[in-house]
C-alpha cells in the first residue's frame, strides 16, 4: 500500500502509557494506517523524525474559544503547540443559544474578551437557534483543531427562563420550565455534547448595561436545579463541570457529593482547579485527600483540573479578575469609562473602602493581595518600570494601595504589570501533576487575551517532568505525562482521540526534546487577525514542536501554521460524544 505520509524514526508515545519505542507511523485518508519498525518510504511524503518524539495530539479541554472561532477557525494560539482537539462552553458560557448582546453580557467581561468584536460578529454570523444547530454550525467552520463542547447552563437557563429572569434571585424554574431545560439538555446530548457546565462562583460579572456586574445566570440556580440536571448527565455518563466558590471553597464538597457513586451510578465531575496558591498554602494538599477519600471509598468519578506550570498574570490598570473579588474592586471595574473610574479611585472614601476590604484578613480569597509580588512591566512614567508597587510606596512615603490606586488612576490601562498566583514552588507543582484525581489542562485560552497565555500547558508539562529526569530526581515518566496530556483526557470525556494506534484519527506532534527549554516561558504580544488590533498574550514554542498532523494533514512546520489551515476543511472537525 502506497500511503500518504510516513512518519519515519520517531521515538513514539502511544498515548497509553506503554514504553516508547523507535517506530514509523504511516497515515493513509487521515487515518492512522500503520506502526511498525520500518514501513519503507512508499508514500507521498516523508518526515524524518529521527531524535525526535512523536505523541498524539494533546487535548485541552478547558478553553473559551467560542467566539474566536468564528473568526479564526485555526485556533493557530493552540494548534502550534501540539493541541489538536478543544473544548468550548467551558465555565456555563458558550454562544450556542441566546441573543448575541445575551450571549456578550455573559461572557464578554468574565472571559475578557472585547464586546466591541464579539457583538457585531455574533449579530452577523448567528443564525443557530439550538444547541444541535450550534454544532451543525461549527461543521460547516474550517476548523483547525478538532472541537467539542459543553452545554453551559447560563446559556441554558437564560434560554428558558429569558434573561432578565435568569438573573433574579427570587425566581425558580417552574415545573414547566425545569422539564425545558432538562429536555434541552437531553437534545443536546443527543448531539454529542460531552456534559454540562456550571458556575457558582461570584466574583464573575457580567458587561453590558442592562445588569452590568451581576454574577452569571448560572450562579442563581439552586442546587435542586442542578441536581434535576446531572441526572441526566448521570443517566447519559456524560461530564459535569463547575466552577466552585473559589473564595469559600465550601461549596466544592457539594460537588463532590454529587460525584459520589453509592448505590447510583458515578457521576464524572471535574471543577477548576488544583494549584499551590500563594494566598494559601495549604489547599494544595488538604483538598486533594477529600477527592481520594470519595473516588476510593466512595465510588465517586471527581477529577480538579490542574495547569503544570507557573500560574502568572499580566493587567492593564485594574482590568483583571483579582479584583472581582471583593466589593471595591467589583465597584472599579463597573465603570467601563477610564476617566470616571480615575475619579472614583482618587475619591477617599473609595479608598477607605478598598483598602479595608483588600487588607481584611480573614477575607476568603484566591489573589495573595501582596503588591511585593508585583512588578510595572509599562507605564508612561519610566521611572515606575521594573519596580514593585510596594517599593513604589515605600519610596513614596505612601500605603502601597495608595501608591496603587494613585497609578492606576494616573495612567489607566497603560499601566501594566506582572504578578505570580499560584504554582510557584516546583516540588509542589510536580505533587499536583502527579496526582491521580486531577486532569491535566485549564488553560482558558480564547479568554483573558490580556491577562494570560496558558496555550502552550503541555509542553510546559513534558518540560517540567524532562527537567527532572536530566536532574536525575524524575517524577513522573515521559510515557505517564504524554498520556495524561492526551488518550487519558479523551478517554475520560468519551472522546476518541489521544492515541497512536492503527485505525485512529491521525493527530500527531513531533517534537525535538532539546527544545523544551526556558524559552517555553517567554511571553509575547501578538496582534490578533480580526480583533481590531488587539495584542493578545502568547507563548511560543518554534524550537519544540517541529510538526502538528490533524486529520493525517500537516497543520504546522517548526511552530508555523501552514496557509492553509484555518482557510480549507479538511483539518479538525466536530467530535460527538456518545453515550457510554
Amino acid at each position: 500500500m502506497r500511503f500518504d505520509l510516513i512518519v519515519k524514526g520517531g521515538l513514539v508515545f502511544n498515548g497509553l502509557d506503554e514504553p516508547a519505542k523507535e517506530l514509523d507511523v504511516a497515515v493513509k485518508d487521515g487515518l492512522i494506517a500503520d506502526i511498525g519498525a520500518d514501513l519503507g518510504i512508499d508514500a507521498d511524503q516523508v518526515i524524518d523524525c529521527a531524535g525526535k518524539w512523536v505523541t498524539p495530539g494533546f487535548v485541552d479541554f478547558h478553553t473559551h474559544y467560542d467566539a474566536e472561532v468564528e473568526i479564526d477557525p485555526s485556533l493557530s494560539e493552540s494548534v502550534r503547540h501540539g493541541v489538536t482537539t478543544v473544548m468550548l462552553g467551558s465555565c456555563s458560557l458558550g454562544a450556542a443559544v441566546g441573543e448575541p448582546e445575551d450571549i456578550c453580557d455573559i461572557f464578554c467581561r468574565v472571559e475578557g474578551v472585547p464586546r466591541k468584536t464579539m457583538l457585531p460578529m455574533l449579530q452577523r454570523v448567528k443564525h443557530w437557534h439550538t444547541f444541535s444547530e450550534y454544532f451543525d454550525h461549527l461543521e460547516t467552520l474550517a476548523l483547525g483543531p478538532n472541537i467539542s463542547a459543553f452545554v453551559g447552563h447560563s446559556n441554558l437557563r437564560m434560554q428558558v427562563l429569558g434573561f432578565d429572569r435568569s438573573l433574579d434571585p427570587k425566581v425558580r424554574p417552574s415545573r414547566a420550565e425545569m422539564q425545558q431545560m432538562v429536555d434541552e439538555l437531553d437534545q443536546a446530548l443527543d448531539a454529542g455534547y460531552v456534559g454540562m457546565s456550571i458556575q457558582t462562583l461570584p466574583w464573575d460579572k457580567l458587561d453590558g448595561d442592562r445588569h452590568r456586574s451581576q454574577p452569571l445566570p448560572s450562579f442563581f440556580a439552586t442546587w435542586a436545579e442542578y441536581r434535576q440536571l446531572t441526572q441526566v448527565l448521570r443517566r447519559r455518563g456524560r461530564v459535569f463541570q463547575g466552577v466552585p466558590n473559589l473564595t469559600t471553597k465550601v461549596n466544592v464538597l457539594l460537588f463532590l457529593f454529587e460525584s459520589v457513586g453509592l448505590f447510583r451510578r458515578p457521576l464524572k465531575t471535574t471543577v477548576i482547579s488544583l494549584m499551590d496558591v500563594v494566598a494559601n498554602r495549604l489547599i494544595h494538599w488538604a483538598i486533594p485527600l477529600l477527592t481520594r477519600v470519595a473516588n476510593r471509598l466512595l465510588g465517586a468519578d471527581f477529577r480538579f483540573q490542574a495547569l503544570p506550570n507557573v500560574f502568572d498574570v499580566w493587567a492593564d490598570g485594574m482590568d483583571l479578575v483579582i479584583f472581582e473579588e471583593f466589593a471595591a474592586g467589583t465597584e472599579a471595574i463597573h465603570l467601563a469609562d477610564l476617566t470616571q473610574r480615575a475619579e472614583l479611585l482618587r475619591e477617599p472614601a473609595f479608598r477607605e473602602r478598598f483598602r479595608a476590604q483588600w487588607d481584611a484578613l480573614f477575607t476568603p480569597r484566591v489573589y495573595h493581595r501582596d503588591f511585593r509580588r508585583s512588578e510595572v512591566l509599562a507605564c508612561p512614567d519610566a521611572s515606575l518600570v521594573g519596580r514593585s508597587f510596594d517599593d513604589i510606596a515605600r519610596e513614596r512615603g505612601q500605603h502601597v494601595i495608595d501608591a496603587f490606586l494613585d497609578i492606576a488612576a494616573d495612567f489607566g490601562d497603560q499601566l501594566r504589570w506582572y504578578s505570580v498566583v499560584a504554582n510557584d514552588r516546583p516540588r509542589q507543582l510536580q505533587s499536583i501533576v502527579a496526582h491521580p484525581d486531577v486532569l491535566i489542562g485549564f488553560s482558558d485560552a480564547g479568554a483573558h487575551l490580556r491577562n494570560m497565555a496558558h496555550y502552550s500547558f503541555p509542553l510546559r508539562m513534558l518540560k517540567l517532568v524532562r527537567d527532572a529526569e536530566l536532574r536525575g530526581e524524575p517524577f513522573m515518566t515521559i510515557e505517564r505525562a504524554v498520556h495524561r496530556l492526551t488518550a487519558e483526557i479523551g478517554q475520560w470525556f468519551g472522546l476518541a482521540v489521544g492515541v497512536l494506534q492503527v485505525g485512529a484519527q491521525a493527530d500527531l506532534v513531533v517534537i525535538d526534546s532539546e527544545g523544551l527549554d526556558q524559552s517555553l516561558d517567554e511571553v509575547y504580544e501578538v496582534e490578533m487577525p480580526g480583533f481590531g488590533g488587539l495584542k493578545r498574550l502568547v507563548r511560543r514554542s518554534e524550537a519544540a514542536v517541529r510538526w502538528v498532523l490533524i486529520n493525517g494533514k500537516i497543520a504546522c512546520r517548526d511552530g508555523q501554521p501552514v496557509d492553509e489551515l484555518g482557510q480549507q476543511k479538511g483539518y479538525g472537525r466536530l467530535l460527538r460524544a456518545e453515550n457510554r
